[in-house]
């Protein structure tokens, strides 16, 4: 017993001891703490991005049908309504008066559809052939399952876009070949638009085109998953989805509106054998541009070493 009353007041002792060590040591890094504290970033590091990727990439992939369908449904139309209000706000623009500063327009005010998909939240096909593959190389999700979220998320996006195309920018009258100035004026920017993208563009140029856009379409993501608030993300999408809006490159949802549209409103001479070879070629561009240039470039750089769950 004395024993133990020995090592009771040993440890006894030790523990104020410790504590005393311990509120002599808070003491001094209060004092060192001006000079050591660094503020606070309010950005996701490369690094940290890339798990968030993953992590977004596995959610979407989780998604069941339904969820995936209405979700690309509403992607497909958020990026229709940056699509007409592109063709408008840059209708009537004189080309030898404006220049290159037209296709800047068009590219700015499109640069909605990818705000509203980011911040009101939706599935984006060409979001997704991002952000899923980065979460396959990480081993989190199958190829199957990647798969088949992007057939249903094509088939959502497809049917948003066309809804818009045909209901809010043919029936409506907003594009019209006849009646007010502004319609007349925006139905010859939309034939203009699609004449490049399906009659005048060579497939091969169709999907080079498509895999920088894609590129810069994931950066806009990427970034936007890096920024910690609203008016961080907006800032980080407008300028990638601007430039490649501006180079004149393919996006296959994009597309899914302005093809069908010009179809609908018979102008840009565009066919529908020509409509489908197009967004086949901005299907498979758009597809490699997110999936080497983006998942494959950033997960090498960041995931490859890190062990799977």
């Amino acid at each position: 017993m004395r024993y133990d009353a020995s090592r009771l007041t040993h440890d006894g002792s030790q523990v104020s001891n410790n504590s005393v060590q311990g509120a002599h040591d808070s003491a001094q890094g209060a004092a060192q703490a001006p000079h050591q504290a660094a503020p606070a970033s309010n950005y996701n590091t490369p690094q940290q991005t890339a798990v968030a990727a993953v992590a977004a990439g596995t959610a979407k992939a989780a998604l069941k049908p339904g969820n995936a369908l209405v979700g690309g449904f509403l992607a497909g139309a958020y990026i229709a309504f940056g699509g007409l209000l592109a063709v408008v706000g840059s209708a009537g623009l004189n080309p030898q008066q404006w220049g290159g500063l037209i296709t800047l327009v068009t590219g700015l005010v499109f640069s909605l559809g990818l705000i509203l998909v980011v911040v009101g939240g939706a599935e984006l096909l060409t979001g997704n052939m991002a952000l899923i593959p980065l979460a396959v190389l990480a081993r989190r999700v199958t190829v199957a399952k990647m798969l088949r979220n992007w057939l249903w998320v094509t088939i959502g996006n497809l049917a948003g876009s066309v809804f818009v195309a045909y209901v809010l920018a043919d029936r409506t009258g907003v594009i019209a070949k006849t009646g007010g100035l502004t319609a007349t004026q925006s139905y010859a920017r939309l034939g203009a638009i699609t004449m490049s993208k399906a009659v005048s563009e060579t497939h091969m140029e169709q999907f080079l085109r498509a895999m920088g856009c894609n590129w810069l379409v994931c950066l806009a993501v990427w970034l936007a998953l890096a920024a910690r608030d609203v008016a961080g993300k907006i800032l980080a999408i407008i300028f990638p989805i601007t430039a490649f809006v501006a180079l004149g490159f393919d996006h296959v949802v994009a597309n899914m509106f302005f093809l069908p549209a010009a179809m609908f409103l018979h102008t840009g001479g565009v066919t529908f054998s020509n409509m489908v070879l197009n967004l086949i070629m901005a299907y498979l561009g758009n597809a490699v541009g997110a999936g080497v240039f983006v998942a494959g470039a950033y997960w090498y750089m960041y995931l490859r070493d890190q062990p799977a769950d």
